[in-house]
């Protein structure tokens, strides 16, 4: 391909209160992890706010047990505007991101101490254990059942791996995620009524279901940290679905993006291009970097079919401790070649905490 998609680097969510927010996701999902922090403007993201620059809060957090981080992001100065209706099943965009857990019945009955708004213990169409729960502001999450571990942090659950994506048609999206972002194997494709499905609103329907993988594993720097990640499409069989960030901004409450890590932007950009996926949003058009002071890189978007915004990342500069200031340069080394672990060990010694 001549680019590396190395894994999901994250999962946006919008919220309104970002201290609050980050909090609860800390507690429940032990995203402790501060990999940058920016309090400043986000200028290129025009075409999704307005056409103004709007200012903004946001981190990237990770849990060191792997699996793609959370970026939590709040508009500063603009009052975030709420989905107007309740997200059901197989609404356009990511409608619930699926988080890793070592042993789900047991994270289930951990949460349920803290939290009440969470589903029956349940299994995937394939028989992996599963349920959902929803956070206090209506996000939807699918707890899976994956034991694998990056770093030992003695934690039930890990992070992101993957997102269940509502679509109007399966089989025009199968090109983008199959072919440009590398999901080709399919590991179950499935028409019905699905009990896993049916805490969330409009679970009860009938549909189809994609859960897409990939058939090689993914290499880059932090593809470790990342591990095996799953696009699940889900296409409603009776009902419209409605487009979850209609007449919204990037940003408004709710699951913003899904966003990978990738090497060799350019040569991605043509892949897209040449899928009919042009960029929407691109950071660094000439070639410079874009600088987030703790870290640096170039960030571009694209519209899946139905609207959904995916993003890409290929980072220049990671910050490893803020004092004494130790960062990487990722572009001075093989972009391929993992990160030793002690670099993220060292990322974990200042847990955020509330």
């Amino acid at each position: 391909m001549g680019y590396l998609i190395s894994g999901i680097q994250q999962v946006g969510i919008g919220v309104e209160n970002f201290t609050e927010a980050w909090k609860w996701y800390i507690n429940i999902f032990g995203v402790d992890v501060r990999v940058l922090e920016d309090d400043t403007v986000a200028e290129r993201m025009l075409p999704y706010t307005g056409g103004v620059p709007q200012k903004r809060h946001a981190c990237i957090a990770l849990n060191l047990q792997g699996g793609g981080g959370f970026e939590i992001w709040q508009y500063s100065q603009r009052k975030p505007q709420t989905c107007p209706f309740e997200v059901q099943v197989a609404d356009l965009g990511v409608f619930a991101a699926k988080i890793k857990s070592r042993d789900v019945a047991a994270f289930r009955e951990l949460t349920l101490k803290k939290y009440d708004k969470v589903g029956p213990l349940s299994s995937l169409p394939d028989g992996t254990p599963c349920f959902l729960l929803t956070d206090p502001w209506g996000n939807t999450f699918q707890i899976v059942e994956d034991k694998s571990i990056y770093i030992e942090d003695h934690k039930l659950c890990g992070g992101v791996v993957g997102a269940l994506v509502g679509t109007r048609d399966i089989d025009a999206l199968m090109p983008l995620y199959t072919r440009v972002l590398g999901y080709d194997k399919v590991l179950y494709d499935v028409q019905g009524k699905f009990d896993d499905l049916g805490f969330m609103k409009g679970g009860d329907g009938t549909f189809r279901r994609v859960l897409l993988a990939c058939s090689e594993e993914r290499k880059g720097a932090l593809a470790p940290v990342y591990g095996a990640s799953t696009i699940e499409l889900v296409q409603s069989l009776e009902r419209e679905p409605r487009k979850i960030y209609e007449g919204r901004y990037w940003g408004d409450p709710g699951f913003i993006q899904l966003c990978f890590d990738v090497t060799d932007m350019r040569a991605l950009e043509k892949a897209c291009r040449e899928a009919g996926y042009p960029f929407t949003v691109d950071s660094c058009p000439n070639g410079e970097k874009f600088d987030m002071g703790e870290a640096s890189g170039h960030f571009t978007y694209i519209e899946d079919a139905d609207g959904t915004l995916i993003e890409f990342v290929e980072a220049h500069k990671i910050t490893i401790l803020k004092k004494p200031h130790i960062y990487i340069d990722m572009l001075a080394r093989k972009r391929d070649k993992a990160l030793p672990k002690i670099m993220l060990r060292l990322m974990g010694l200042f847990r955020v905490k509330f």
